[in-house]
């Protein structure tokens, strides 16, 4: 009796336990393209259970008290609420925002996130900027990003990078997730990204090598292609523009002022289970500087098919071609006339770039996801009479991601990624690489708490050199090192923290370790430019860096309008800095001489640049920025601005290495400015638009001393850029410089636009010599249908 008791008594609680959680199950889907949104987060309202979408875009969530309001959400859509009463099956169909600024990024950790949940400070920049303003490259794009300074081909995020003379860079190019970073010289190339392509522009700052290996030291600039839509959409953009007299009448070189002309198309369409997109490009642009004209010519797409029997699956492939013909202008004549050349110093260069990326994406019985991602990418650097004849570059690129739903708010995301680089050339020589590496990264949610860490092992070779990422170990014997041991294989860390202090406040914290490999170029390169010798070293060692930030994200929101204020305070160090340092770089079996008839030992045949690790460097600062979107009654504004004061200080005590410094009684770092603005502002009424820009850079303090000086060591002068120490004496004060756009929507079709680039007409210069562009006008016509 007492066991038919007991018995009934566990039959009835478990009976009452099971009784008391009722299921409630569904699909989510995407309201227009219909497509299922795996990983969508459905959870009940007031803090109920929640649970995330499988690989069917199917839930399932048990509810306990009826009726209960279930809401489902995903970073880049408007969120939806459902009224149940009892146990049931229900369907969402979400649609992507569209009057908010979609502040959804996806490179902080290789998957979709709401900006104010990361852990690092990232910018968004909205395609709408880019065609507004008339952009011919992504490089002109990412200068107008709070904290980035674009210099010449190179871009630097918060100081990190200075000039290098168009070799190397700490900030790594990702297009569609995969490095975009030339094989041999180790550069992004600007101009040769689809942008017409592109959802969005996401600007990471700071150390970022855990998930996207070497050349993420400073930061990361991440382009991903959009999805087209089962409507279809074509775009076109047609714009004409020219160059105003600079304002000193020195500077004009021309009798009819230089042209420039740009033309896109884009045309993306979806239909059940396949899709696809291409896109063209053309410009041609005359040249504000003598012989530095250009044109250029892409065509680009992509397609994707999901078969209609495993709709988790899906495979796809895009590619890039261009075609390039370009004068680079190297070394201006005088400060007088720094929009001409000196003699021979023009580099006629023909280039073609192609890439194709086929990629594979599925998620498996259990929900994860893989994801197989390769580019092959060719880059060639010639001249007038043959594409190859300086370089011939190619990339092989495979990677393999995959990422878990561990529990709802706990992701892990693990990898592996090889590149294979070869090189031929007769400025660089023939080179192989390999650059093979493991890599992942935990996050974690805990209610208004995000924890994020990641790890990355990599192994990097070139040739027969020793490997580039050994540690070494030490076999001691009381304080004396007996034999070291070389493990080929550097570890890199990072870890993040983000808090939720209220639904419109939020803190984070970062710290993360970097690491970049010197390219070819830097290692190898062996040329002269107009009598300048660039001498190689094959003994670099990769440059290695840390950083860390604190900030503060405040969300701001009246009616339709959007706006995120962030405050951050970071602290980067770097050792190992490549730097091209002037010298006498003689061998040691050759003796000097000051005879020019003396071919092997004259000294001039020795005197000229060379890679070195020059520089160890800490650089603090302060970095405000507000972004919005939206409307604000019948008027829609957007806006990006940003203030950065830095404080790059050079920690190479040296004094010999001090002697390079223009300003010799500071330790600020070469090519670098304490304070960056940056102002973008743009109101939309009814079919009008206006919108204007300002950029400010205080002045660069230091730079090569070897450009303001006499470089030949004998009786003789040698000026590398004359009249550069007179000409920094009088522009002194940094630079200011403002653009204008204002347009009108003819009809739901076509705009037209009118634009005027450095409206105040300023002169000022990114780097020693390179003076940009007076002011221009452009016209401007584009069509959506």
């Amino acid at each position: 009796m007492r066991f038919n008791f007991r018995f009934l008594l566990l039959f009835s609680l478990c009976f009452n336990f099971f009784n008391s959680y009722s299921q409630v199950s569904g699909l989510v889907k995407d309201g227009n393209s219909r497509e299922l949104l795996v990983g969508a987060r459905v959870e009940v309202m007031g803090g109920g259970p929640r649970t995330a979408c499988d690989a069917k875009g199917q839930f399932t969530l048990p509810v306990s008290d009826f009726p209960a309001w279930i809401k489902c959400s995903i970073p880049g859509y408007m969120p939806d609420s459902i009224q149940v009463k009892k146990a049931q099956v229900i369907s969402f169909e979400l649609f992507e925002q569209v009057l908010e600024m979609r502040a959804v990024v996806v490179s902080a950790g290789r998957r979709n996130q709401n900006i104010e949940d990361v852990s690092v400070s990232m910018e968004i920049i909205t395609p709408e900027l880019i065609n507004n303003k008339g952009y011919s490259n992504l490089e002109q794009v990412v200068d107008q990003s709070p904290g980035v300074y674009a210099m010449d081909g190179q871009v630097s995020i918060r100081g990190g990078g200075g000039f290098a003379y168009g070799a190397g860079s700490r900030v790594l190019l990702l297009w569609n997730g995969i490095p975009m970073m030339s094989p041999d010289v180790g550069d992004a190339k600007w101009n040769a990204i689809p942008m017409e392509q592109a959802s969005q522009i996401e600007i990471m700052k700071g150390a970022s090598s855990v998930l996207y290996g070497s050349g993420a030291l400073n930061g990361v600039i991440s382009l991903s292609e959009k999805e087209p839509g089962p409507k279809g959409t074509f775009k076109a953009k047609i714009q004409s523009g020219f160059y105003d007299n600079p304002r000193r009448s020195s500077m004009k070189w021309w009798d009819k002022n230089p042209t420039f002309h740009l033309a896109d198309l884009y045309y993306g369409k979806s239909k059940k289970n396949t899709g696809f997109t291409i896109g063209a490009n053309a410009y041609i642009d005359s040249g504000f500087r003598k012989e530095e004209n250009e044109e250029r010519y892409r065509l680009n797409g992509s397609f994707y098919f999901k078969p209609q029997k495993n709709k988790n699956l899906k495979a796809g492939l895009s590619y890039n071609l261009q075609y390039q013909d370009m004068g680079v202008f190297v070394l201006w004549k005088n400060d007088s006339m720094g929009l001409e050349p000196q003699d021979n110093t023009i580099d006629r260069q023909k280039s073609i770039r192609v890439s194709v990326d086929p990629y594979l994406k599925l998620y498996d019985k259990f929900n994860n996801k893989h994801y197989f991602r390769s580019r092959y990418y060719l880059v060639t650097t010639g001249n007038t009479k043959n594409i190859y004849a300086s370089s011939l570059a190619e990339m092989y690129y495979f990677d393999y991601q995959f990422q878990r739903n561990i529990s709802p708010g706990n992701t892990l995301t693990a990898g592996f990624s090889n590149t294979n680089n070869r090189v031929v050339s007769g400025v660089f020589g023939d080179h192989l690489s390999e650059n093979a590496a493991a890599y992942a990264q935990l996050e974690s949610k805990f209610r208004k708490m995000d924890l994020s860490l990641g790890m990355r092992l990599e192994c990097y070779k070139i040739d027969t050199l020793d490997f580039d990422s050994n540690i070494y170990f030490n076999y001691l014997n009381k304080d004396e090192i007996l034999d070291s041991l070389a493990i080929p294989i550097y570890p890199v860390f990072r870890a993040g923290w983000h808090y939720e202090l209220a639904p419109s406040s939020h803190i984070r914290a970062s710290l993360g370790q970097g690491i970049r490999f010197p390219s070819v170029a830097e290692r190898f390169v062996s040329t002269s430019v107009g009598g300048l010798i660039i001498f190689n070293n094959p003994d670099l060692k990769p440059e290695k860096g840390w950083a860390a930030e604190i900030g503060y994200k405040q969300i701001l929101k009246m009616g339709d309008w959007k706006g995120y204020f962030d405050v951050a305070g970071f602290l980067n160090q770097y050792s190992n800095m490549v730097e091209f340092t002037f010298g006498i770089y003689n061998p040691d079996t050759i003796a000097l001489s000051t005879d020019p008839n003396d071919d092997l030992g004259y000294i001039l045949n020795w005197v000229g640049f060379q890679a070195q690790n020059a520089e160890r460097a800490r650089i603090a600062g302060v970095e405000f920025s507000f972004n919005s979107m939206g409307k604000i009654g019948d008027v829609e504004l957007t806006s990006l601005l940003g203030y950065t004061y830095m404080d790059p200080v050079s920690l190479n005590q040296d004094s010999i290495y001090r002697q390079t410094f223009s300003d010799t009684s500071v330790n600020l770092l070469k090519y670098r400015f304490r304070h960056l603005a940056k102002v973008d502002i743009q109101a939309t009424y009814k079919k009008f638009f206006v919108g204007f820009s300002c950029r400010y850079n205080s002045y660069m303090q230091n730079i090569d001393a070897v450009f303001e000086e006499d470089v030949d060591p004998t009786d003789s002068e040698l000026y590398i850029l004359p009249g550069l120490s007179d000409y920094r004496a009088k522009f002194n004060k940094g630079s200011f410089v403002v653009d204008t756009r204002m347009g009108f929507k003819i009809n739901d079709a076509m705009k037209i636009n009118f634009i005027a680039n450095n409206l105040l007409n300023a002169e000022y210069v990114t780097r020693p010599g390179d003076i940009q562009p007076p002011r221009s006008f452009v016209l401007q016509l584009q069509f959506q249908f």
